[in-house]
Parts: C-alpha cells; structure tokens; sequence
C-alpha cells in the first residue's frame, strides 16, 4: 500500500490515516494538554472505508501516522453478475471486478453497460464511489 507519513497532531477530521493496515476516515480527534511528566496526547477515532469498521488510536501527538494514498479514477461497467461489477478503466482500459456498495444496487444494474463510474484505488483494494 503506497503512504505517506505526518504527525498525528496534523490529522482532522475528515482526513485519512492508517489504522490496523486499513484505510479510515477520520471522524474525530480530540487533543489532551500536556500533563506535568507527559507529552500531549491524540485519540482519533475514524471508520474504515472499505469495511465501515470503527477504530480508535490514541498516541503521543508527535508520533508519525501512515496516510493512504488515494488514486481516484474513472472506469466504465462492461458487465455486472449478482453483487460483481466488471470495470474497464478509461485511462489504463486494465479490466477488474469489483462489489457493488449498496447505494448503488440500484444504479448499476445488468443491462447498465456503458455507466460510468467514479472508483477510488487505496493499494490493492478499489472501491466505487460515485455513479455518472
């Protein structure tokens, strides 16, 4: 999986990190003081974005994070099987399949060939997000 390393301190919500191997939204963050022997700490608590499982990681503010980084592509449905999509990429045309997110089960349909859709590439894993 391709990252890049900040300081957690550096995080937001809404942003992405690495938590347990899994990419994760951010969906809060709250920073203690500095006590009278420690260093300020960081508990983030995100949701994954492929699994929509809740994390939480509470560090020291100046520990380094990983952050995914996110390719975001277009691709058009050749075929879809069931729960499978079948994608062709429109700028690499390498084919793939991928399972349909339940906001979409009504969108893509079989007989949608040609749709157009919005698809984000974390590593290895892909995901559709949006449908044109």
């Amino acid at each position: 999986m391709a990252e890049k390393t900040v300081e957690i301190k550096s995080c937001k919500p809404g942003s992405y990190i690495i938590i347990d191997g899994e990419a994760c939204k951010v969906t809060s963050m709250v920073k203690s003081k500095p006590g009278k022997h420690g260093a300020s700490k960081v508990r983030l608590d995100a949701i994954g974005v492929f699994d929509d499982k809740k994390r939480s990681l509470m560090k020291p503010a100046t520990t380094t994070v990983e952050v995914p980084v996110i390719e975001k592509q277009k691709a058009q449905v050749i075929s879809v099987s069931g729960n499978i999509v079948q994608l062709m990429d429109l700028q690499t045309y390498e084919t793939f399949e991928c399972s349909i997110p339940e906001e979409f089960k009504d969108k893509i349909k079989p007989g949608s060939e040609g749709t157009e859709v919005l698809y984000w590439k974390i590593g290895d894993k892909k995901q559709i997000k949006e449908v044109r």
